[in-house]
């Protein structure tokens, strides 16, 4: 069927019940920033490249139902409530900052899921990187 009641028409009810979308996910991937990160001597004030992968899991309700900016997530408020997060702190270990992230998103409005990982991709030569990872399920 075709909506012709709208200036763009849009077709609608072609998609099967059992094709319906189950779940709905955002993500900020491979996010890199400075962190001053470690409980070693030589990590102390040195910021260190910290990789901050999120995959936000969202209602039906809060997901965008149409093709407009008011109704979509602001990926640039996820992106800068993390670097808000980290600016000028320092953390011991990368589950403290992967908890702290986890709880700045999982109080956002609409969440059913989440995901949160961090990598120190510089550490080991012969290693793409050393990090956790929590999630919802």
């Amino acid at each position: 069927m075709i909506d012709t009641f709208v200036q763009n028409p849009v077709l609608t009810g072609l998609v099967p019940a059992a094709l319906a979308p189950k779940s709905r996910k955002i993500m900020l991937e491979d996010f890199d920033l400075p962190v001053d990160i470690g409980f070693h001597d030589f990590e102390i004030g040195t910021p260190q490249r910290l990789r901050v992968n999120i995959e936000v899991w969202l209602s039906e309700a809060s997901f965008p139902q149409c093709d407009t900016v008011a109704e979509a997530w602001d990926y640039n408020t996820l992106r800068s409530s993390v670097m808000a997060l980290v600016r000028d702190r320092r953390f011991n270990l990368q589950e403290t900052v992967a908890h702290e992230i986890y709880a700045l998103v999982a109080a956002r409005q609409g969440v059913t899921a989440l995901r949160v990982s961090t990598r120190k991709p510089d550490i080991y030569p012969d290693c793409a990187a050393v990090g956790v990872e929590i999630s919802s399920f």
